[in-house]
Formats: structure tokens, C-alpha cells, sequence
């Protein structure tokens, strides 16, 4: 037997045969009046879902999204069509009739029709003398049993938020590669020729020629850098050239990262806000006439 969340979860979706093939949409349910618990099922089929059926859900099933049915979708569109808020005792021989059913449900002890406030409930009855109600599909699920009418007591229900999670594509990501310029600065050291004058005593030994930036034979030098100290009464050297190091840049492509993609869950919250209704039981109390 259904239990009432289930009631609830299951209006609205769709109803299989015991093959697994899709009979309709479960519109809503009926409700015997004297246990409360879920006796038939209004299922709309049809390319359109224009066509109303009512099949058996004592032995149906919530499994998996969907109203598991014990009967094929043939014959459920051959089932009696039925119109009107009430089931009747005469619909019910009829469709027990037509699903093979006389003796499946059974009769059940004599209980109080369950009536809530401003919450219409779907009635349904295993005797002749009683009729249905059908549940809207917008109404909440049946409350529970209520005590024996002898007890006087009433039950408050009231509704309650049921939230789940899906998942969606938020965002689309890809790969790009720009160039971007900017400006390096790097310091760098060099080195330049000077010419300095020694003076040493006559008779000193003559060092050689001093540092060159030119290596000794390299064709770029025009002449000699340096020249040994002449003997005395000798001459200079008409001219020396002076040599300079100088920066010369160049740019070269050198990997520096690999980049790749990657997904990971971050977890956070939402306030997720709606309505809910509930009941309230008042006495309702009225003075004695007057005489």
C-alpha cells in the first residue's frame, strides 16, 4: 500500500504497466473512506493526455519516479470512462468487474469519512452505501487515519517544504592563448678602453703591452691598442683605438608553463523561501436559544 508521501510524490507522474511501458500520467488518487488508504487512481493517457482512466492502486507501487501498476496499458484504455467528482458504489462493481477485481478489496471496519477544513480529501469505499471523492492534483497528500469518530478527537495536518538539488550548466570554459607585450628592464655590465699614462723610472723592465678588449691577430682592431714604451729619443704611436662593449639584445621563445583545465566542487548554501499552509482547530461554540 502506498504510504501518503508517496501519495503525494506520485501525482503528477508517470504510471508503467508491469512491463515497464508507460500507461499516462497519474492525475490523482481515491481514497476509501473508512481506512483512508489510496483505492484507485485517475491516470490521464492519450498522445495529449486528454483521456481520464481510473485504475486499481491497492497493490501499485512508487518506484523509481514512477507509479508501478498491476495492470497492462490495454487494459486501461479500455477501462470504463467515468466522469464526475464521485465514484459511485456502481463504478466501482464496474471497474472491479472490467480489472478482474470482485474479491480484491476486501471490506474494512465501519470508520468516519476524514474531512480536513479548506483541504478537500478523495473518499473511497469497499461497501455499496458510500461513494468517492477524487484528490485534486494541486492538493496536498491525505492526512493519516483519524481515531474512531467516538473519540472526538480531529487531526491537524499541515504542509511542509520538500527541496532537492539538480544540476545545470552554468558556464562554458576554454582554452586561449594571448600575447601580451611589456617592457623588461635588465642591467647589464660592459667594459671600454681608456688611456692611461705610466710613468716608470728609465732603466725599469718594459711590462708589455697593457689589456685590449681585442684579442691578439683579431682583424676588427685597425691598429694596436697599446704599444711598449718606447726606448728613449723614440716616438709614440701616431694613434690608438679605443675599444667599447656594447649591449646587443635579442628574443628568443622558451616554454616557461603548461596550463590545463580542471573542475572541482565547491559547496555553498542557499536560502530557498515559499509558503506553506497549515491547519488550525478551533471550538466553535453557539448559545442556547432563548426562552
Amino acid at each position: 500500500m502506498l504510504s501518503e508521501r508517496e501519495v503525494s510524490a506520485a501525482i503528477g507522474s508517470p504510471a508503467y504497466g508491469p512491463d515497464g511501458e508507460k500507461i499516462g500520467t497519474v492525475e490523482q488518487f481515491y481514497v476509501d473512506d473508512r481506512t483512508g488508504a489510496p483505492t484507485w487512481a485517475a491516470v490521464t493517457t492519450g498522445l495529449f493526455g486528454t483521456k481520464h482512466s481510473i485504475v486499481p492502486a491497492v497493490d501499485a507501487a512508487y518506484v523509481d519516479g514512477g507509479l508501478r501498476l498491476h495492470v497492462n496499458k490495454d487494459a486501461v484504455k479500455t477501462a470504463p470512462h467515468l466522469t464526475g467528482e464521485h465514484l459511485d458504489p456502481s463504478d466501482e462493481a464496474e471497474l472491479r468487474r472490467h480489472y478482474g477485481l470482485d474479491t480484491a478489496l476486501p471490506a474494512t471496519p465501519e470508520v468516519a469519512p476524514r474531512t480536513s477544513p479548506g483541504m478537500p480529501v478523495a473518499t473511497t469505499s469497499s461497501e455499496p452505501a458510500t461513494a468517492e471523492t477524487p484528490i485534486p492534483a494541486a492538493a496536498v497528500p491525505p492526512p493519516p487515519p483519524v481515531a474512531p469518530a467516538h473519540d472526538g478527537g480531529m487531526v491537524r495536518s499541515e504542509e511542509r517544504l520538500l527541496v532537492s538539488t539538480e544540476r545545470v550548466a552554468a558556464t562554458r570554459a576554454r582554452l586561449v592563448k594571448y600575447v601580451v607585450t611589456e617592457e623588461v628592464q635588465i642591467t647589464v655590465p660592459i667594459r671600454r678602453e681608456e688611456i692611461r699614462i705610466e710613468e716608470v723610472p728609465i732603466d725599469a723592465p718594459d711590462p708589455g703591452p697593457g689589456e685590449s678588449l681585442v684579442a691578439p691577430g683579431d682583424a676588427s682592431g685597425t691598429a694596436p691598442t697599446t704599444s711598449p714604451i718606447p726606448a728613449v729619443g723614440g716616438a709614440l704611436p701616431e694613434e690608438i683605438v679605443l675599444h667599447a662593449e656594447r649591449p646587443v639584445v635579442s628574443v628568443e621563445v622558451v616554454p616557461v608553463e603548461r596550463v590545463r583545465l580542471r573542475t572541482e566542487v565547491v559547496t555553498g548554501t542557499e536560502q530557498v523561501t515559499d509558503q506553506v499552509q497549515r491547519e488550525q482547530i478551533v471550538v466553535d461554540q453557539s448559545g442556547s436559544p432563548a426562552r
